[in-house]
């Protein structure tokens, strides 16, 4: 196929049949490598690698010492002038794919003036000088109580704190902002002016100044659970203030359950809104109307019905008669879905020697395309372990499998109907081209922010909405 070769001069059937091989392959690269995330799990930050203690490499040299556990701090000797700060930044910078990062310094002993800064910092930053006396810092004072932002001018911003105050800083990366706080009291907040990745940094600056740690190695005095749950709140409140028409959200979701041929669960929905939610009218969207969402319904539903059950022998058979343009060339993409998935069954129920003389038989067909191969190897694999579920390649026997090749067949009858003009609408409900829409939103949110913040994740923003 040439380059020129456009999108809309591709057969539909091998449209939608490489876009669900490609994400089987994608599948096969992320759930083959790592177990599927349990409910708590798929919930956790993006992995990162979290500072964990004091540069010792990157430091202010003699003007202070960081103890051998690398989470402490002291200050031996009499300052002279400005540039004889004590200054060590965390050995890694705060990460960025989360809503909030934070850490807390517990101060030992305030020394003879109580020159102590929190705050944050660049890797250019000069560890001679004081979070916020330069520019591209951050800093929260002890001796005088002010924040410092970029120069050597403080402002108004909470108390001071000396020996036995525990005192924390953090990044509020949706309001991007810096916040501090004070023995579990938040103090407040600034805008965070600082561009890129920073580092979690401490300071001392008079005799005997001494400070430890803690990057979350022990539980931190502030409720730091508490405030993400507040902030999670603002932002609930913010998407719940939005208006949406009720028959806007019920078309939504009634176009969802058309399109994967939920027909059942579509028939309680109407009954259910038949009361409450004002008529719909029959309006294109994207090139789609509600009729043609209605196409082959019936049909839909028994074929997703019998993948779903594992019986590809009758899904072969039904759509031999009420599709055979589909299946006709047995080399396609959706035949060698479909062969796969028998594969499949064959390993599932126990019958391996009649599931090695199917491969054989099947997978011979498609030794002519390449973009086949690892996905025969998966299947194949299967056949190695003794418990195959709970293999490298057990995600093959879980349902999100049936469910890739039910989409995939569901997909390819929707293509079928002579009113589609535009073959890659069959693959997506309007529901998900919505999510896909919110996601790049989140993703562009984020490049304007300098790639920081967290990623979208419909679970968490679902369970955020939930009410007790």
């Amino acid at each position: 196929m040439s380059e020129a070769t456009s999108q809309s001069e591709i057969p539909a059937k091998d449209l939608i049949g490489d876009y669900f091989l490609d994400l089987w392959c994608h599948t096969s690269k992320t759930l083959a490598l790592k177990p599927e995330p349990g409910p708590e799990s798929e919930l956790d930050d993006d992995d990162e690698e979290l500072p964990s203690a004091l540069d010792t490499l990157n430091s202010s040299g003699g003007f202070s010492v960081v103890g051998p556990d690398k989470l402490s701090l002291l200050y031996p000797n009499v300052n002279l002038h400005g540039h004889d700060v004590g200054v060590v930044q965390a050995n890694r910078h705060a990460p960025l794919k989360r809503l909030l990062y934070y850490f807390e310094i517990y101060v030992k002993n305030a020394g003879a003036k109580g020159q102590i800064a929190i705050g944050f910092t660049t890797s250019a930053f000069k560890v001679r000088r004081q979070p916020g006396w330069e520019a591209n810092s951050c800093g929260y004072h002890g001796d005088d109580g002010l924040l410092y932002r970029g120069h050597g001018k403080g402002e108004t911003f909470g108390p001071t704190y000396t020996t036995g105050d525990t005192v924390g800083g953090g990044i509020n990366y949706a309001t991007q902002e810096f916040f501090f706080t004070k023995n579990g009291v938040l103090v407040g907040s600034v805008y965070k002016d600082v561009k890129g990745s920073v580092f979690p940094t401490v300071a001392v600056h008079s005799q005997n100044e001494e400070v430890t740690v803690n990057f979350g190695q022990d539980p931190f005095v502030f409720d730091l659970k508490a405030y993400e749950a507040e902030q999670r709140a603002k932002q609930q409140v913010k998407i719940d203030n939005i208006s949406i028409p009720q028959d806007a959200s019920y078309g939504i979701v009634r176009s969802y359950l058309q399109h994967y041929g939920y027909e059942e669960t579509l028939k309680l929905l109407d009954i259910a809104g038949k009361s409450t939610v004002p008529p719909i009218s029959l309006v294109s969207e994207n090139g789609v109307i509600e009729e043609d969402n209605m196409y082959a319904l019936n049909q839909r539903r028994a074929l997703r019905q019998l993948i779903k059950s594992g019986k590809i022998d009758e899904t072969f058979s039904t759509l031999r008669k009420c599709y055979p343009q589909i299946i006709e060339d047995d080399t396609s993409a959706i035949c060698f879905l479909l062969h796969c998935q028998k594969f499949i069954e064959l390993v599932r129920d126990g019958k391996l020697e009649e599931a090695v003389l199917y491969g054989r038989s099947e997978f011979d067909k498609f030794k002519k395309s390449s973009a086949y191969d690892d996905l025969v190897k998966d299947c194949a694999a299967l056949l190695a372990y003794d418990q195959p579920s709970k293999s490298s390649v057990g995600y093959l026997l879980g349902e999100s499998q049936r469910d890739l090749v039910a989409d995939a067949v569901n997909a390819i009858i929707l293509s079928t109907n002579p009113n589609v003009k535009d073959a890659s609408l069959c693959m997506h409900s309007s529901l998900e081209r919505l999510i896909r829409q919110v996601t790049a939103c989140f993703l562009e949110k984020r490049s304007l922010n300098g790639d920081q913040g967290e990623a979208f994740r419909l679970s968490r923003i679902l369970k955020s909405g939930k009410k007790g």
